[in-house]
């Protein structure tokens, strides 16, 4: 898995030529009704199928590399590293294991080296940002309910 440093925004010619190529996918692929279309490489004539819905995932690469968005694939049974895991969440590494010993994300072992699925660490991230947005709405509510707040 490539690791999250690594990854670089798009440059302007990237980004320009994915921009016309999201547009002239995304055109095409409204008519596509076949679930493993064919398609050609212009440049080598070569003909092969590939799954729609990958079509449609590279659709939506080409859309966030045309917006200048840094783009990073990974398998969602993907294993992680802690410090992997510990940068996709915006923390320490310490502080992530203290995650996993408090039982908060599941982990294995590997001898002494702990791994996580990206599909665990991304669903708790989902689960804090949600939490957090409720705490956000409870605080405006109190705030409205004590009249500091107006809406």
């Amino acid at each position: 898995m490539e690791e999250l440093k690594n990854i670089k925004r798009p440059s302007k010619e990237e980004q320009s030529t994915a921009f016309e190529s999201y547009n002239a996918l995304e055109a095409v692929l409204k008519d596509i009704k076949d679930k493993s279309p064919e398609i050609e490489i212009e440049e080598t004539r070569e003909k092969f199928r590939i799954p729609l819905k990958a079509l449609k995932l590279l659709a939506k690469i080409l859309k966030a590399m045309g917006d200048g968005k840094p783009i990073s694939i990974v398998p969602i049974a993907a294993e992680m590293t802690t410090q992997a895991a510990a940068e996709f969440l915006g923390c320490s590494r310490p502080h992530f294991v203290k995650l996993l010993e408090e039982g908060k994300i599941p982990f294995t072992k590997i001898g002494k080296h702990r791994r996580v699925k990206f599909e665990d660490v991304s669903n708790y991230k989902d689960q804090m940002k949600k939490e957090q947005e409720d705490l956000i709405i409870q605080m405006m509510k109190s705030d409205e309910e004590s009249e500091l707040y107006d809406s």
